[in-house]
């Protein structure tokens, strides 16, 4: 069993970003992993095992808590602003560097689902990474959204985005709305069983809430990480993609991978977004150890 240590490092505006580091068996210093979540998630999200994982195979690994999320500072709370997101994940990869136990010219980068999109960004602009991993990617916001939203409920969604704009003008905070939920009364931004499985799962009680910003939803349909694809070669990049994803969409996934530049892999699993996390972990961490082997070992 790796050993694990409560880490911490300083972003941009003095907020401090805090997550787990695990650590390998054997003398260091050791290549490094640096993960992080998806939309809205939190660590506890399912991270744990493919963390346990990569460090059992030899990685250093760190996972971080986006800023405004779980055990991160940041205000307001439950806000997802991707660029954001990104500029802060560039720290991580400074800490990683940073750390004794770490070979700061072998360090890998894995992202999941609007995380995968951030994984794509970064493989893109950030030459310290020396293999990049993006599973069941977000490719295109603004297609996502022509899939995922009705077209009689998108009125209604934009006039919510100018409402909270409005009171923003006015001083107010950014209103919020609920991640996950039945309830068709309830405006939310995932109705499927599987995702309010997902994101209500055990052991995420007192560390997550159930609710995002309105504008997150906005900043997420404005999201193009698939634009940077052609243009993370020469750095490898591994796309892990469900055959059956209805959040990130798998054929938009296929599309991207074809326009990604060598050296490259696909890696194709049974079932939906969620499978990864679940009943397709061993396949699809797997790939993912395979690729940081033979890129960072």
């Amino acid at each position: 069993m790796a050993e694990r240590q409560d880490a911490a490092f300083t972003a941009d505006g003095g907020v401090t970003l805090r997550g787990r580091l695990y650590l390998p068996d054997g003398q260091g210093p050791h290549p490094a992993i640096t993960m992080a979540h998806g939309y809205a998630g939190v660590k506890e999200h399912g991270l744990e095992p493919f963390a346990c994982a990569f460090a059992e195979a030899g990685f250093v690994v760190l996972v971080h808590d986006h800023r405004t999320f779980g055990a991160s500072d940041g205000e307001p709370r439950q806000d997802v602003d991707p660029w954001r997101q990104i500029a802060d994940w560039r720290r991580a990869v400074s800490y990683l560097e940073s750390r004794p136990e770490v070979d700061a010219g072998r360090i890998g980068l894995w992202g999941t689902s609007y995380a995968g999109g951030h994984a794509i960004v970064l493989g893109a602009t950030e030459r310290r990474l020396r293999a990049v991993v993006a599973q069941v990617p977000t490719i295109s916001g603004y297609e996502q959204g022509l899939r995922r939203v009705a077209p009689d409920v998108v009125a209604t969604l934009e006039e919510s985005f100018a409402h909270d704009e409005r009171a923003q003008f006015r001083g107010e905070a950014p209103r919020t709305q609920t991640i996950v939920s039945a309830d068709p009364a309830v405006p939310a931004a995932y109705r499927a069983p599987d995702a309010i499985d997902f994101y209500l799962q055990p052991g995420t009680e007192g560390v997550w809430d159930n609710k995002v910003t309105v504008r997150s939803t906005r900043a997420s349909r404005m999201y193009e990480p698939g634009t940077w694809i052609t243009r993370v070669s020469p750095t490898p990049l591994l796309m892990v993609v469900a055959l059956g994803d209805t959040v990130t969409v798998t054929d938009l996934a296929l599309t991207a991978y074809e326009r990604a530049l060598e050296p490259k892999r696909l890696q194709l699993i049974p079932g939906g977004h969620f499978d990864p996390y679940t009943t397709q972990f061993e396949q699809a961490s797997g790939a993912a150890i395979a690729w940081f082997r033979e890129h960072l070992a």
